[in-house]
């Protein structure tokens, strides 16, 4: 019982910047009112840069981790450009801070993908035996993200990505700490898909982005999406480990 309380503290702890965006979710939409003179989607962005901050003035996140984020605001912005572009999902209202009509807040809940893994990897000093040379990872990863855009017009080539996620990841063990336990790192990304899965259907409950299923009203977000948060969770492993790597050299 201990053991499973220090688990899930830790999750916790990993996960506060996301976890934080999903209370400032929810806490704008029940306040917030149309003739305000500032959107409600411009105030989320501006308030998760101030947390940010917050969260590096007093040591609670780590310039390496700062770095995570910023890259994955980049990889988020870039991919939710396009995929409210063909239609896949929208943003229902106004903002002056966007990009094609992509509010710049929508690339913080990618960086808080990266956060959390970033902060979980430190927080539960985690080490990997067996894990797949970098190189190949790197060639998934791109693979993968390559695929979120062009499965929209040519074969979709997910299920050979996990078939090849399975082969490379599955032999690979992720310890906490040097006497801790020791995790498959497959359950690791199945684990934290499941999770983003459940925040987000929490978090389209106030609205801020809407599913074409969504428009008239509020249904769960389709189960489709598990796989594609099991891929993007790889995405991020990948990121994360990369940049961890290139900081200790």
């Amino acid at each position: 019982m201990n053991a499973l309380w220090r688990f899930a503290s830790l999750q916790a702890r990993a996960g506060i910047f996301g976890i934080g965006i999903l209370v400032l979710l929810f806490a704008t939409k029940a306040v917030w009112r149309d003739d305000w003179l500032l959107y409600r989607y411009d105030f989320l962005f501006i308030a998760v840069v101030v947390a940010q901050i917050w969260l590096l003035a007093t040591g609670r996140e780590t310039w390496r981790e700062a770095k995570v984020i910023a890259v994955f605001h980049v990889v988020g912005v870039v991919m939710e450009v396009f995929k409210t572009a063909i239609g896949s999902w929208e943003y229902p209202e106004a903002s002056v801070l966007a990009i094609g009509g992509v509010p710049l807040f929508t690339g913080f809940m990618y960086s808080a993908v990266g956060s959390y893994i970033a902060r979980f990897w430190r927080l539960g000093d985690m080490r990997l035996d067996r894990a797949p040379p970098q190189w190949a990872a790197i060639l998934l990863a791109v693979a993968i993200y390559v695929n979120f855009f062009t499965h929209h017009y040519v074969v979709d080539i997910r299920l050979g990505l996990f078939v090849i996620i399975a082969l490379l990841y599955g032999p690979t063990m992720a310890q906490f700490g040097k006497d801790g336990p020791r995790v498959p790192v497959l359950a690791f990304f199945a684990l934290a898909a499941i999770l983003i899965y459940i925040a987000e259907n929490v978090g389209s409950i106030t609205g801020t982005w809407l599913y074409p299923s969504q428009q008239d009203g509020w249904q769960p977000v389709p189960p489709g999406k598990l796989g594609a948060w099991f891929l993007l969770m790889t995405i991020s492993f990948v990121l994360v480990r990369t940049i961890r790597q290139s900081a200790e050299r």
